[in-house]
């Protein structure tokens, strides 16, 4: 079942919705209700309560002034003393409404149960006074008919009972002294059931200075008025007063106020009725009621916080404790459609700043809020801390207005608007523009960071808290935390310590790492790569690893090798260009201007291209955390504490990061490979095959050794079924039935098409592991003429590579035949034979012995090479020629060069003078022109 957004359940009222509310409205003025000037939502007795959640304590002082008035009892003195915007004025008005008889009770949202509780079937109408603290002026009397009134006595009298009231302490008006407390209670009991409002008292008493007397009397007469006025109440059985102080010396302003306050709160102390405050989740229905219309779809509210309480508890780790309480899904009943997490933030931690009204703020502050959701057709099934439109200007300005100066640029640059970072980083993510991830996380940590920002203690938003103001039922925890680990990167005002969070206005350590980030270039980059290479490409078979060498320093040896490209030599996928198919080609084909030989002892590690440069940013800012490391235990850059754990815990998470980048980007291990042609025995192109590692195994050296099994681009062991195919196919033909497996092993290290053998080792074991067979090859040590040395067939032994000689099985089943020894003569059936009628005494000699066989000892060649080739030409010569000579041990090999130039138009001296330069150099021993 699909879920309603809030937009849906909870209709905003009219005024909101349509954001035609003006600030004033949410202040509520004593004095124009008294006058019958307030705006509807204060002036109408119905639609105030309509719009009033009566809570606890505002129902238990109600409780006791209809009781008083009614002669049952209560408290004839109730001092309200909350935190500015705390509740004091709207409580008042509450009383003035349900005492003053302009609307039937019955009317009243929430009054007849109060009555019924106090017992009183008929509240009689009551006389209202107010006295405002903030519209009287001490120096200023205020002229009623013909009347002029001066102090806060004269102005009660005058609303109690007009010109005869007043003329009763007229002359203690006139004066400005006290009238006593015996003249009040008479004037009091006179008025009938009545009420007495007094807003702001210390406002009003605070304007005396000592010694010195306005119009409106003196300081010290004030007091005395207050402390007469609070004994006369006792004696006035259906009258009551209410008056509010303000809960701190702050709110009290100046010393005399805070002086005033604590006279006027001794005063209070000795008649007052103990107010209870309202409590937070009270404040959620204050400002439901007071925002939004009654919810008529009670079920779909609760099928909604349902579904968020649920979601809680499947994703518990997540999450802070409190979601898993079964009273969670009470406060998001209480609360909807705005999230219980927001009304926190605002009374837990604003309504802590000196300028934040407790309740006032929080309803000036939702109003804009809804006005530009509601606007902006936001579709969220509550209103969470991430749902704020901070990107608004007004509502904004609502949360700035209570900050110190220098949070607009954090908030355009660090937290919401269209040219922000999170909402970048949203653009270029889809999985975090989905769900607006990055913009609702850097909104609930200014919601929840902002008010406490000087706070050293209590800085910042746990990771779970954020979690909570964020997700909604479907979606993933862990985009958030995916989201919040990114801008951790991104952000120049985004704080992190402890798993809490936080923005302050000064630009964080990520800046100044960015800053420094700019001083590193490739070369250090590409340092810091290779050392991490080395560490991470050990345990494999693979013993020598060329990392980022220019292809001259590549040995063109018989060992196998890795040779790791540049990371600016990166392997792209599919057509078109190739930077690491490209620099492999090179490094294949030359070593320093001379054609390398050994081709298929190299292999090749190149770096995905398309992450070259996420690699390259983070090793900078490795970098960059490292010399911020420096400079501080040098004492070149001062940090608070805080801030130096941040740059070791900064710099061992990136270097953490930094190696996990290397083993993602370095991926893609290739290796050149020639086929040949079935048709006609061609060899084709090089071709270049790569295979992505695994970045999650263990041991990249390993995981390369995996590779190469798999797909057979170096073969560690061998069968000798193999090595007879290879023979057959490519030494065994044309007439050849021997051939050394020296060469061979060479031949398979220079040709891509060939078997890539691990070492030399792996054919000297397929050789003993074949040489008991008849079915692969014979075996001989060497070879004079025809004859075969230390020839064997079909035995077992285990030959060195150097000196054997592999022959075809035909040729050496043959050989073996003719090589067979005659078998032994049988043995004479006549051993005395009669004597020779003709002997002969002496015997023929011998024949002569024939001359004997010489080898040859001397060789000597001599070719002429085209200019052109000639490199690749004396390549040849030396694979072909020399080296046959050089791997026998004992011969010695002497190479002469003969140079000879010719230029029928004659040299000039710049190449006279280099050829005999570069002679000299090169050490030839005659050179000359003539």
């Amino acid at each position: 079942m699909s879920l309603k957004p809030w937009r849906e359940v909870a209709i905003p009222h009219e005024d909101v919705h349509r954001g035609t509310f003006v600030r004033a409205e949410f202040a509520a003025d004593i004095t124009r209700v008294h006058d019958g000037s307030a705006t509807p939502e204060y002036q109408d007795p119905v639609l105030f309560f309509q719009r009033t959640f009566i809570t606890e304590g505002m129902g238990a002082l109600l409780t006791s002034v209809a009781k008083r008035l009614a002669g049952k009892g209560g408290d004839p003195v109730i001092q309200l003393q909350t935190a500015f915007g705390g509740g004091k004025t709207h409580t008042m008005l509450a009383v003035m409404h349900m005492v003053r008889g302009q609307a039937p009770k019955s009317d009243l949202a929430g009054i007849p149960p109060l009555l019924d509780a106090a017992g009183v079937l008929d509240l009689p109408a009551a006389k209202v006074v107010v006295l405002d603290g903030v519209k009287l002026s001490p120096s200023m009397p205020r002229r009623v008919d013909d009347h002029t009134l001066r102090t806060l006595w004269g102005e009660l009298a005058w609303q109690l009972g007009g010109a005869e009231a007043y003329a009763a302490l007229a002359d203690a008006d006139a004066t400005g002294t006290n009238p006593g407390k015996d003249l009040l209670a008479e004037l009091i009991r006179k008025a009938g059931p009545c009420v007495i409002l007094i807003d702001e008292l210390v406002a009003y008493v605070r304007q005396f200075e000592e010694g010195k007397s306005l119009s409106g009397g003196t300081y010290d007469a004030n007091l005395t008025f207050i402390q007469a006025l609070t004994e006369a109440l006792k004696a006035a059985p259906q009258a009551v007063l209410l008056a509010s102080l303000p809960e701190s010396e702050r709110e009290a302003g100046s010393e005399r106020g805070i002086a005033a306050l604590h006279a006027l709160e001794h005063y209070f102390s000795r008649v007052q009725a103990i107010w209870k405050p309202v409590s937070t989740e009270e404040s959620f229905e204050i400002v439901r009621r007071r925002l939004f219309t009654e919810i008529r779809d009670q079920d779909t509210r609760d099928t909604v916080c349902r579904a968020f309480a649920d979601w809680y508890v499947k994703h518990a780790d997540d999450l802070p404790g409190e979601t898993q309480e079964g009273r969670y899904y009470d406060r998001l009943r209480s609360a909807y459609p705005i999230h219980p997490e927001v009304f926190e933030r605002l009374y837990q931690d604003w309504s802590a700043l000196p300028n934040f009204q407790r309740t006032r703020g929080v309803l000036k502050l939702m109003a804009r809020v809804i006005h530009r959701l509601w606007q902006s057709d936001n579709k969220d099934l509550l209103i969470l801390p991430g749902s704020l439109p901070l990107y608004d200007a007004e509502v904004s300005a609502e949360l700035t207005s209570n900050l110190p100066v220098g949070w607009d640029p954090v908030l355009s640059r660090d937290v919401d608007g269209e040219r922000s970072e999170p909402a970048l980083l949203e653009t270029q993510e889809a999985r975090f523009g989905s769900v607006q991830a990055c913009r609702r996380i850097t909104r609930s940590i200014f919601l929840g960071s902002a008010p406490v920002s000087g706070n050293e203690m209590a800085r910042g938003v746990e990771t779970e808290r954020l979690i909570l103001s964020c997700v909604q039922p479907g979606q993933a925890p862990h985009v958030f935390k995916d989201a919040l680990s990114r801008l951790k990167t991104r952000l120049t005002f985004l704080n992190e310590g402890n798993n809490r969070w936080w923005l302050d206005v000064k630009p964080n350590l990520r800046r100044e790492m960015e800053d420094r980030k700019r001083r590193f270039q490739d070369p250090e980059v590409f340092d810091e790569v290779a050392d991490v290479l080395r560490k991470v490409l050990g345990g494999g078979s693979i013993a020598h690893h060329h990392i980022f060498t220019p292809a001259a320093d590549v040995p063109d040896e018989w060992d196998l090798r890795l040779v790791v490209l540049s990371p600016n030599t990166g392997w792209t996928r599919g057509a078109g260009p190739n930077p690491a198919r490209d620099a492999s080609a090179a490094i294949l084909r030359d070593r320093g201007g001379q054609p390398r030989v050994k081709q298929n002892r190299l292999l090749f590690l190149a770096a995905d291209a398309d992450q070259v440069s996420h690699l390259k940013e983070t090793v900078r800012a490795l970098l960059a955390w490292r010399s911020i490391e420096t400079d501080l235990k040098e004492t070149r850059i001062t940090l608070d504490n805080i801030q130096a754990k941040q740059v070791t815990q900064n710099r061992e998470q990136t270097r953490d990061t930094v190696l996990r980048l290397v083993r993602d980007t370095y991926k893609w291990l290739v290796a050149p490979t020639q086929t040949v042609s079935r048709k006609d025995g061609t060899v084709g192109e090089i071709e270049w095959e790569a295979q992505a590692l695994n970045p999650a195994a263990v041991g990249l050296g390993k995981e390369i050794d995996r590779v190469l099994a798999d797909n057979e681009w170096v073969i560690a062991q061998w069968a000798p079924v193999n090595l007879h195919y290879l023979l057959k196919a490519w030494f065994w033909k044309d007439g050849v039935v021997d051939v050394k497996a020296l060469d061979v092993w060479q031949k398979s290290c220079s040709y891509l098409y060939l078997p890539r053998l691990q070492n030399s080792h792996v054919m000297s074991q397929a050789i003993a592991a074949g040489a008991s067979s008849h079915d692969y090859f014979g075996l001989a040590s060497g070879k004079e003429g025809d004859r075969y040395l230390g020839f064997t067939f079909g035995q077992a032994t285990s030959p060195f590579i150097e000196v054997a000689l592999l022959i075809e099985p035909g040729k050496a089943a043959a050989y073996e035949e003719a090589t067979r020894p005659p078998p032994p003569l049988p043995p004479d059936p006549n051993p005395n034979p009669d004597p020779d009628p003709n002997p002969n005494p002496d015997p023929d000699p011998p024949p002569p012995p024939g001359p004997k066989a010489t080898m040859p000892t001397h060789f000597w060649a001599s070719a002429e090479l085209d200019p052109v080739g000639a490199s690749l030409k004396f390549a040849n010569i030396m694979k072909e020629l020399v080296e046959l000579f050089s791997a026998r041990h004992g011969t010695n090999v002497v190479i002469k060069v003969d140079i000879e130039a010719s230029d029928s138009r004659g040299f000039d001296e710049t190449t006279v003078r280099a050829a005999k330069e570069n002679s000299r150099v090169l050490g030839i021993s005659s050179a000359d022109f003539d």
